[in-house]
């Protein structure tokens, strides 16, 4: 489940509020590792996959399934990570190879993925996975060590992303994304590069899942539902923040960081809801209404900034005639 471990507070005192911080903080994080996959398919390459809603469940699913089946958690994860990249080069394939639309193509795989996932499960919709039987990289009896894992996974992952995204290769990712007829041009395959984006992308979308399984200890058919709107929630949340403290500073390394602080931030901002006792039920209302403000703020600011140069101007044109 995607909120699963935010207990809702019996009433409204501050202390039960703090003390649901540290699990939202360490939940956040995980979906920030997830957020940074749509962050490369969303800012760098330009396009709408919807594949990570499967992609996420996928590699809950893989990591369960593995550990159940008596291998090592880190072969788990690496494994999800294949998986999830499988689901990601499916969908390159189908846009890039069969022209259908970007779009179309990640719901054709997440539609595709739902019975993937069931069958990778044995055909049941929940498979627990027991913390007293087994070796978890990540969960949540232990939630400080559950944070700092998260953050170690984060660290590491910003950092390989910042260095493969200044090499030519990454820089032709990137370039494939801000104008591919331009970088069509420069002798790029940009074909290769979507597939290649997407795959690196729902690869990190696994990655978030299988750890998620981990933390909140069971995998679920349902657990990567809305984790699109999540992962745009994170990325749009960080920009929007990050802009604001750093502007003009902000360097792409920064924005690697501030994303898997949106997805943090967010995390936070559901716990004040669940605790000022809304009911759960709105949760995806009240995501959407995040997500809509957040992303009408760039363009709000844009927008008073032109207003107040056009005033001045009239202004200065209004004092030259009189």
């Amino acid at each position: 489940m995607i909120y699963a471990g935010i207990v809702m507070a019996k009433g409204l005192s501050i202390s039960n509020l703090i003390g649901a911080f540290p699990s939202g903080i360490a939940q956040g994080i995980i979906w920030g590792i997830m957020a940074l996959g749509v962050y490369i398919t969303f800012r760098l390459l330009g396009v709408s996959d919807l594949t990570v809603d499967g992609s996420f469940t996928t590699g809950g699913a893989v990591v369960a399934m593995m550990l159940l089946n008596g291998h090592n958690v880190w072969l788990a994860i690496f494994v999800s990570v294949l998986a999830g990249m499988a689901a990601g080069i499916t969908t390159g394939l189908l846009n890039t190879k069969m022209g259908i639309p970007a779009i179309l193509s990640g719901i054709l795989t997440q539609f595709a993925l739902y019975s993937i996932n069931l069958a990778i499960m044995g055909m049941v919709a929940n498979k627990a996975i027991p913390v007293d039987k087994y070796h978890l990289a990540i969960t949540s009896r232990n939630i400080p060590m559950a944070i700092v894992t998260g953050f170690i996974f984060a660290a590491v992952i910003i950092a390989v992303l910042y260095w493969y995204f200044g090499t030519e290769h990454g820089s032709a990712m990137r370039a494939t994304g801000c104008n591919s007829t331009m970088a069509k041009a420069q002798g790029i395959n940009i074909n290769v590069m979507k597939v290649l984006g997407l795959a690196l992308a729902n690869g990190l979308v696994a990655l978030s899942g299988g750890l998620m399984a981990q933390y909140q200890g069971f995998a679920d058919i349902n657990m990567g539902k809305g984790a699109i709107v999540i992962g745009l929630a994170a990325v749009i949340i960080g920009e929007v923040i990050g802009d604001a403290l750093l502007g003009k500073y902000l360097n792409f390394a920064g924005r690697l960081s501030f994303v898997v602080i949106g997805g943090i931030l967010y995390y936070i901002i559901v716990i004040i809801v669940l605790w000022l006792k809304v009911n759960s039920n709105m949760l995806k209302l009240f995501t959407s209404i995040i997500v809509a403000v957040f992303l009408a703020v760039p363009y709000l600011q844009e927008h008073q900034k032109t207003s107040f140069a056009r005033a001045g101007k009239n202004a200065a044109k209004a004092s030259k005639e009189a």
